[in-house]
Order: structure tokens, then sequence, then C-alpha cells
């Protein structure tokens, strides 16, 4: 049965709108434990558009399940995720026009950069996931560089328009997962993920980790945070 890690970006994205000191991401964290998540997500991005620097410290303090960081290969945030030391760090690709992470993380293309980065957080002793499309080539090379774990990007099988084409990328995942289980991964899966399809995803063999917030917190917002988060844990398991 996979871990639900809760991502919590967009109640400080609700704060940010306003500039204000509401609503606290650190209250939506406690919350989700409360409710049975696995794991709190943020993403501590350069243009510090929700999460800021000290709910990252804050939520370094109170969270008792993983605090998984996810963050670009800047040198700026490997520096900060360094000093605070999160449970997890996921890497991905980040771009400033971007309305939410577009797709995986080229670790080919930008092997150097990340193999850098993921050596000084090993040799830290934190444990590192890679952000990657379903694709054999970027699996293979996270493995080479040494992460520990792939989040492969379900973004694509979320935004499918039919039911032909959910299935075709449910089996690019399916065998992409496989792969990355054989070379001795941990298998993590995220993005787009909702209460409406997220069960066959988390049927998918030997998936540990589903990373989901957008969805949550827009139930949320009608229902609680408690509650959205009971409904997803049900469906997962």
């Amino acid at each position: 049965m996979p871990r639900l890690g809760v991502n919590i970006d967009h109640v400080a994205t609700i704060r940010q709108a306003r500039r204000t000191i509401e609503p606290d991401p650190v209250w939506a964290a406690s919350l989700a434990e409360l409710a049975g998540a696995d794991g709190i997500t943020i993403h501590l991005r350069e243009d510090r558009r929700h999460i800021q620097d000290r709910d990252l410290r804050v939520l370094k303090d109170t969270v008792q399940v993983k605090l998984n960081l996810e963050m670009a290969v800047a040198p700026e945030i490997v520096e900060i995720a360094l000093q605070v030391r999160p449970d997890q760090i996921t890497l991905v690709p980040e771009k400033r026009q971007e309305v939410t992470t577009e797709g995986g993380l080229d670790v080919i293309g930008q092997r150097t950069a990340v193999e850098s980065a993921v050596q000084r957080f090993l040799d830290a002793g934190l444990e590192v996931s890679l952000f990657i499309d379903a694709d054999e080539a970027q699996i293979a090379a996270s493995r080479e560089i040494g992460a520990q774990a792939v989040e492969l990007h379900t973004g694509c099988y979320a935004d499918a328009v039919s039911p032909v084409a959910e299935a075709a990328e449910l089996e690019r995942l399916r065998r992409a997962g496989a792969s990355a289980l054989e070379q001795g991964l941990l298998l993590h899966m995220g993005h787009g993920l909702t209460y409406r399809n997220v069960v066959p995803i988390a049927r998918i063999p030997g998936v540990c980790e589903l990373n989901i917030g957008h969805s949550i917190i827009s139930r949320a917002v009608l229902v609680g945070m408690e509650r959205a988060v009971r409904e997803m844990k049900e469906l997962i398991q």
C-alpha cells in the first residue's frame, strides 16, 4: 500500500495572495498528520511564490512524519536544504513562468549539476529522489548518479483525454515503474493525481509513495483538511 505524502504548497498560495499570516501551512501540516498523512511535501521555489523559508524551518521542527522538500538544483536552495536537513529531498525542474511543474527533470541533459547536488545530499546523509518522466534512459541515469528513489511524473496520465490514452499512459508508468524497481530504486509517483484517477496508480506494483497536493487542498477548502486527507487515504488503500 503506497504512503500518502500531502503537498501543502497551495495553503501557502492562499496566504501569499494577500501577503498575510494566514492560512499557515504549518497548521495544515498538523491537520494532515492527524488525518493519517504519511508525509508532508513542500516545494521551496526560487521565486518563493508559495512556501517561504520560514515555513520550511518551522515544519522541520514540528512535522512528525516524513518531511519531503521538492526543490530545483539551484545553489541557494541546495545550501538551505543542507542547513535545514529535511527527511527527503526531491529534485524537480523549475521555470519561473510555469504555473506548476510541467514535466520531469532532465537528468541526462543536466547530469553534471544534478549529480553534484545528489552527491552533496548523500554525503550529508539525506535521502534523495528525482522527479522524472517515465523514461527508461532517465531512470538509468538516476540510478547511475546515486539517487535512492525516482518519482515518476503522472501528469500525462492525469491529462489524458480519452480512455485509450489514459490506458496507454498507465501502461507506460507500469513499465517504467518495473524498470525502476529492477534497478533497485524506490518507486514514487505524483503530479495531477485526484480522487477520480488515483486508484489505478495506487495499484501499480511496487509504488511506495504518492505525493498529492492540489486535489487534496481543493477539497479541503470545502470539506476541511482532515476529511480531505482521510478520503484520499481510503482511496489509495
